[in-house]
């Protein structure tokens, strides 16, 4: 994996390939190294002040009334400075996400406590408004006039929302047929240009790859190393909440495995510096129809895809993940796992969630269906401390929501989902006696 990276005095994009790591200008329209087709990453100097002092700087910037500080994102912008100007920053108040506790959810994944980090609570609806906002400032920063993005739903939301407060066209790649209409109103209220394609998401971005480069056009995927560093912020945010203690764990889905790479850069980031004592572990937790950085990981080897992904949870339904060497490094750094779990576990972990009064999309649920397998296993103790990222919101599919409750929602293949938590609505007569008797 990567060696040390030599010490720099200006921000860098730099090739994560071992062999490599070659060096580029931060302004650099780059998404991966020409010298050897590896990922980029931003490589920054150190901080000018010290742990303590930075500590003491994030938060008071809370009591801030200027957009920049009241971002949940840039409020943490010395540890991403890659811009040399401020006033590029585009910022809809993102981040400021909350550490939610749930018993209930906690008892059904085998552990005494868990901790909802909950990226729905993002201006529009999911984590990718943490990354959206750095990619939409560094195209503003570097002029451009189009964005795009190939998307499942909450990236074709964010880049929608972010282009339209930048003043930038923004034009969205879909899998014709496969996106929630939650997240598809979302792109088309903001005013962006939506294609559907008859692909998948792996086949749309090699061909939305081929149409930047010829049309000029920024992209916006997580390929982009900038939505990486905006993502980042989001474990020290969670960290900062916590009082920079670290959890044992840190748990989350498994797509594209840009949260991934972003979390575990960040975490070996603060740690360098000294905001944190030690690297928590990182769960991965795939779907099992999407999952071939589960694969990766149980065999060794490299990547193997899959040419067909199917999911439910649509947020994670990528085949060919673009950030996998990325997560790879980011796992195996912090001695952490990588889980998958079924339709079935994904729907019932979910219906839990809800019975917390929290709610989430389906992807999200992953989590807890993935936790409920480690402690059953040993690999995760029931007493862990343990922060799990709920991706989006409750309302992003709210499709799955109705049909799972109604007995009607089936898996890929047509498989029955069994509606083990069901809470079905009741049909009632307009009497007010036999619904008095009813509800006793």
């Amino acid at each position: 994996m990567p060696s040390e990276v030599v010490p720099v005095n200006v921000p860098e994009l730099v090739c994560f390939t071992p062999s490599c790591r070659e060096r580029y200008a931060i302004t650099a329209v780059l998404y991966n190294c020409p010298k050897c087709g590896g990922l980029l990453e931003a490589d920054y100097p150190k901080p000018p002040l010290n742990a303590a002092a930075l500590k003491k700087v994030f938060r008071e910037r809370r009591m801030n009334n200027t957009p920049i500080d009241q971002s949940g994102v840039w409020r943490y912008r010395e540890l991403f400075p890659f811009l040399d100007d401020v006033r590029n920053v585009v910022t809809l108040r993102e981040g400021n996400t909350p550490l939610l506790e749930a018993p209930l959810a906690a008892k059904y994944g085998g552990l005494d406590r868990i901790t909802f980090k909950h990226q729905g609570f993002n201006p529009t609806g999911s984590f990718k408004d943490n990354g959206m906002t750095c990619g939409a400032s560094q195209a503003k920063r570097l002029g451009m006039k189009r964005v795009a993005c190939v998307s499942t739903g909450n990236t074709s939301a964010s880049m929608a929302a972010y282009a339209a407060a930048a003043g930038l066209e923004a034009l969205i790649f879909l899998p014709h047929g496969n996106i929630s209409f939650g997240k598809l109103a979302q792109a088309l209220e903001y005013g962006a240009k939506t294609l559907q394609v008859e692909a998948n998401f792996d086949q749309i971005l090699a061909l939305v790859r081929v149409l930047a480069d010829e049309l000029g056009i920024y992209l916006l995927n997580s390929v982009n190393p900038f939505r990486i560093e905006g993502q980042k912020s989001i474990m020290f945010e969670m960290l900062d909440q916590r009082d920079w203690h670290v959890p044992d764990w840190v748990v989350l889905p498994g797509g594209n495995l840009g949260n991934t790479s972003a979390f575990g850069k960040a975490l070996r980031e603060a740690h360098e510096i000294g905001l944190i004592d030690k690297l928590p572990r990182l769960a991965v937790v795939q779907a099992e129809g999407s999952s071939p950085f589960y694969d990766l990981f149980k065999n060794g080897g490299e990547l193997h895809p899959v040419a067909n992904p199917e999911t439910l949870a649509t947020a994670i339904r990528i085949g060919d993940p673009v950030s996998w060497p990325k997560a790879l490094h980011e796992v195996r750094t912090t001695k952490g796992v990588v889980e998958r779990v079924t339709e079935q576990e994904i729907a019932d972990a979910k219906a839990t969630i809800g019975r917390a009064g929290i709610g989430c999309e389906p992807a999200s649920a992953a989590t807890l269906a993935g936790i409920r397998k480690l402690t059953a296993a040993g690999v995760m103790s029931g007493s862990a401390d343990v922060v799990a990222v709920l991706t989006g919101n409750v309302l992003k599919d709210t499709d799955y929501i109705y049909k799972y409750h109604t007995d009607k929602l089936e898996a890929p293949g047509g498989v029955k989902i069994q509606s083990t938590l069901a809470n079905k609505p009741i049909v009632v007569l307009n009497d007010a006696k036999k619904i008095a008797g009813l509800l006793g």
